[in-house]
């Protein structure tokens, strides 16, 4: 049975829900009209966001205007619960369950009203449009979806992101402030939350581009592989781009935060196959935590010499090349006890732990570093030997092996010596088991993966935020060398997008309709 609440002269939520849900859902209405007029600088009117709605003169102009994304599927049953919640506070047909509805099609249906409305002459959604912001609640592959989605938008004024955490480690909202535990999904919580989307500021962060390419023997690519949701397969052979060869399995993403290979994404990887057979045991973030813990102990992350083979070191596994100025490849010797590598954009990795730490002055001049900077066109490269050297981040100024920063790395893995035929790898908290080549002619067809700077997204942060921005720091531009930045200078054949969503354009017919 359904059944909705009025307010405002408008109708309310429609609650579909039965049971503990259910009242769950009355119980944040019954609570509702104590700060209804607070709710409005966010609410979005029905004729904005559906097509076939009357258009009504608004009396009032939100301040901080969202569209909100909620995983329902993370955080146990947390994501159910908040997304109950914002439907009740706010407009529903602006509250979307991502396990039902795409984000692109979403944004690219939102987008086409704005802009049917604005050039019939309604000011309402002109002000909508400048002012929007977006929440996204669940896991760091979640917030990705969301990144890469409007990333590829290409929106003459993209919408900054704020993120929710419903995740286990959360890097992402963490490096911005937003914290690391599982918020409340009561009435109280969700709008001091909003109330801190309205307050927060933007900042620029750095997207971050990966090709993945694989050999077309048989056996080379396992039809079974599951790769993150980030990455998607594309056939276009650009010509005069070496990566895109004609018949290999190639794909292309992004990410924001890390990308990461070897021991930490092998534990990662058995976390999450452990979740899928066993979703009864993964009730919230504490529990996860734990389970992470034990698994990482059962896979000898800090026993390698006697649960690993020297032939899955890094150095053994694959050959790398860096770019530290635009055209300039190099390689980077990896040193042979380094069992995990991590290319890192963000100060935040497994749980909030940063990796590559704040160098003293005197390490920054020696090896030639810079300060690192989420929106330097920078990616640092770390090391690690094992899960005992993992716990040195808890130090102050503990960080790992620190190897490069870099514009763009890549990462060649052929079959030989080693004997290897998987490595284990990982994008913002989305792991897999990447086969590697049978072919014994390993300089044929190696599996390559390519990562190169993009360009950069606005998010969302809180005075609380541990992210630092080079326009905060504007004295070190000079010697960063921005000029030289990649995104400027990439060719022309290179792919520009990340695969998640098509490139939103007006239609010109409906453009001259009156």
């Amino acid at each position: 049975m359904e059944w909705e609440w009025p307010y405002d002269g408008k109708w309310g939520i429609i609650i579909p829900w039965k049971g503990e849900e259910s009242k769950f859902c009355w119980e944040v209405v019954m609570d509702y009209s104590i700060s209804e007029n607070i709710l409005k600088d966010f609410y979005i009117p029905n004729y904005i966001l559906l097509p076939e709605s009357e258009v009504r003169d608004a009396s009032h102009t939100p301040a901080s205007p969202v569209l909100v994304f909620i995983n329902s599927r993370s955080g146990g049953q947390l994501g159910g619960e908040l997304l109950c919640t914002y439907r009740v506070l706010l407009n529903k047909n602006q509250v979307f369950d991502l396990d039902k509805e795409a984000p692109d099609k979403v944004l690219h249906q939102f987008y086409f009203n704005i802009e049917k409305l604005k050039h019939s002459g309604d000011i309402l959604a002109s002000e909508i449009q400048n002012r929007l912001r977006i929440i996204v609640a669940g896991g760091d592959g979640t917030a990705n979806w969301l990144l890469g989605v409007v990333s590829d938008l290409k929106l003459p004024r993209p919408p900054p992101i704020a993120t929710v955490p419903l995740g286990t480690g959360n890097n992402l909202p963490f490096s911005f402030g937003w914290g690391k535990k599982n918020p409340g999904s009561d009435r109280q919580s969700v709008e001091s939350f909003l109330d801190q989307v309205r307050t927060a500021r933007e900042m620029k962060i750095d997207s971050w581009h990966i090709t993945l390419r694989m050999p077309p023997e048989e056996g080379s690519c396992d039809p079974g592989l599951v790769l993150p949701h980030s990455l998607h397969a594309f056939h276009h052979v650009y010509p005069t781009e070496k990566l895109n060869k004609e018949g290999c399995h190639t794909f292309q993403g992004g990410f924001w935060n890390y990308f990461s290979m070897g021991m930490d994404a092998q534990v990662s990887y058995a976390f999450h196959s452990e979740r899928k057979l066993h979703p009864e045991k993964f009730k919230n973030q504490l529990v996860n935590q734990s389970i992470y813990a034990k698994l990482a102990c059962q896979q000898g992350s800090f026993w390698t010499s006697m649960c690993y083979p020297s032939s899955w070191n890094i150095a053994k596994l694959t050959k790398v090349r860096i770019m530290k100025k635009q055209g300039q490849w190099e390689e980077l010797p990896i040193p042979c006890s380094i069992r995990s590598i991590i290319c890192l954009n963000l100060p935040s990795f497994s749980g909030g732990l940063n990796p590559w730490g704040m160098p003293r002055r005197n390490a920054l001049r020696n090896r030639d570093f810079t300060p690192p900077f989420v929106d330097d066109g920078v990616i640092e490269v770390v090391g690690f030997r094992d899960a005992w050297h993992g716990l040195c981040l808890y130090a102050p100024r503990g960080h790992g092996t620190r190897l490069a920063q870099v514009k763009r790395i890549c990462f060649e893995f052929h079959n030989g010596k080693a004997g290897a035929n998987h490595v284990f790898m990982r994008i913002d908290g989305e792991p897999w088991k990447q086969p590697l080549p049978v072919d014994d002619d390993d300089d044929k067809n190696p599996v390559v993966v390519e990562i190169s700077h993009l360009g950069q997204v606005s998010v969302l942060a809180t005075p609380h935020c541990r992210s630092r921005s080079i326009t905060e720091s504007s004295s070190l531009v000079t010697h960063l060398d921005m000029e030289e930045d990649s995104s400027d200078t990439e060719e022309p054949d290179m792919p520009r997008k990340f695969g998640s969503a098509d490139t939103f354009r007006m239609p010109e017919n409906h453009l001259m309709m009156p």
